[in-house]
């Protein structure tokens, strides 16, 4: 009898430590793909931009600077390395592309163009599903951060080397109100 609760005051603590290691496991693993689906979106829209910049330098030749940019940002995007890296060229991806679309607003023929209208609906849709899986990402490594802080499993976690991994931000920047004004 002695042998067995002795068993089991070994066995209990080693079957609750193998269980969280592999919860937090788990969770790491969900964190990695949601960054996963993210950086797919990011590629997706990154191989949308040199049909568009071609598009568009069709009917507006005289717009090399903003085109430049947008190639500019693309390129920078491809080289970098890290998520923070990423995310931070996928934002000035963004404003590139929004100073691209400003741009072909004054250009009536452009706007017209079957092309352009469905690699506009194309980066559209793209937009939303990168919003989307940045909801996503945070949401898991909320969960993932939450595991690692609290006990138990934060002793696991602490013995094991899980770290907390960071949110993806809205950036200061972003966070202002565009100024619209309408004219007539």
């Amino acid at each position: 009898m002695i042998i067995l609760i002795i068993a089991l005051v070994i066995l209990i603590p080693i079957i609750w430590g193998v269980s969280a290691y592999n919860k937090l496991i788990k969770d790491r693993l969900k964190v990695d793909n949601q960054w996963s689906q993210i950086d797919v979106q990011l590629k997706m829209r990154s191989d949308l931009i040199p049909n568009l910049v071609e598009t568009v330098s069709g009917y507006a030749q005289h717009e090399k600077e903003t085109l430049g940019e947008v190639t500019n940002a693309r390129v920078r995007y491809l080289s970098a390395e890290n998520p923070g890296d990423i995310m931070k060229a996928s934002e000035e991806m963004s404003k590139t592309l929004s100073r691209l679309m400003a741009v072909a607003e004054a250009y009536p023929d452009l706007k017209a163009n079957t092309n352009f209208l469905e690699l506009q609906r194309e980066l559209s849709t793209i937009e939303k599903r990168i919003a989307d899986y940045r909801q996503f990402y945070n949401d898991t490594v909320l969960r993932y951060n939450q595991e690692i802080s609290t006990v138990p499993s934060n002793i696991i976690a602490k013995l094991f080397n899980f770290h907390e991994k960071e949110f993806l931000e809205v950036t200061d920047e972003d966070k202002v109100r565009p100024n619209v004004k309408f004219t007539h």
